[in-house]
């Protein structure tokens, strides 16, 4: 046998133009995208760190609606496939405070000044998530006013119902008590949890656990637990990096945090078991 013959095929290396890797990922877009604004070294692990959670809150938008619309269609296989997949990258998205959630007050005021008025609450596409999860509200569309685009998406997603809504109609349209007021209620407003809604799930819970909508319960209970997991971490990395000083962009900081930590997603999966 030749010498030839023996070694691994070489891949292909000559293209026309750009790789069909780089047209497909953009590779070069992405890695272009970082512009520090301090001569501070650690400023650029957090522009990245920061730009790998707006990618993974799009992917997690991109599931909760995919799984929304299957609930609307009564696909609720094809509805817990993709809460399930938002699950492990919830799990990825949690683990992008690795890189930050160590910083000593000293580290993050060495370049805290370029973020400017820049906050996280701005961000859009956690704010379609925050909508998708019920918590809806008119007055975070303002600081969007000035990106068309961006505001009309919002706007967009804060009049229509949220992953949880779908839910509860998915549970009406299967025969379970659902009050009217619940199923009838201005989808732009902030979810309130009903003691009826929790006696449905009571209901779904007391039964077959291998059953269809227990199963669904079980995929919403995932998600919420990792969003609470998300707001946790995100309050513990803000404590460690400036205690209770007033966050950036004029927000509370730390208070601010610890008011949506204390929220539970999906409330009424959550207090359902203590009936069960």
């Amino acid at each position: 046998m030749s010498h030839e013959a023996s070694e691994p095929e070489t891949p292909h290396l000559d293209f026309q133009g750009t790789t069909p890797y780089e047209d497909y990922v953009q590779a070069d877009v992405l890695t272009h995208l970082q512009h520090t604004l301090s001569d501070d070294p650690g400023e650029m692990v957090f522009l990245v760190t920061t730009q790998v959670m707006e990618l993974w809150f799009t992917v997690i938008v991109h599931e909760w609606e995919t799984a929304a619309r299957s609930l609307r269609e009564d696909r609720v296989r094809v509805a817990v496939d993709a809460l399930k997949r938002s699950v492990r990258e919830l799990e990825a998205l949690n683990a992008s405070w690795k890189p930050l959630g160590q910083l000593t007050p000293a580290q993050f005021n060495s370049y805290r000044s370029a973020l400017g008025e820049g906050s996280g609450f701005q961000s859009a596409m956690y704010r379609r998530m925050e909508f998708l999860l019920g918590e809806k509200s008119a007055s975070m569309l303002v600081p969007h006013r000035g990106a068309p685009r961006v505001h009309a998406e919002l706007e967009k997603a804060l009049h229509e119902p949220s992953l949880y809504d779908e839910v509860l109609r998915l549970l009406a349209r299967r025969g379970h008590p659902v009050p009217g007021s619940v199923l009838r209620r201005d989808v732009s407003r902030r979810y309130e949890p009903s003691e009826a809604v929790e006696a449905v799930w009571t209901d779904i819970y007391s039964g077959d656990e291998h059953a269809e909508l227990a199963r669904l319960g079980e995929a919403l209970t995932d998600v919420a637990e990792l969003v609470w997991r998300w707001r946790n971490d995100h309050l513990v990395a803000t404590r460690r990096a400036m205690g209770a000083k007033a966050g950036t962009g004029g927000s509370a900081g730390v208070a601010w945090l610890e008011k949506r930590a204390q929220k539970n997603v999906f409330p009424e999966l959550w207090t359902a078991r203590s009936h069960v």
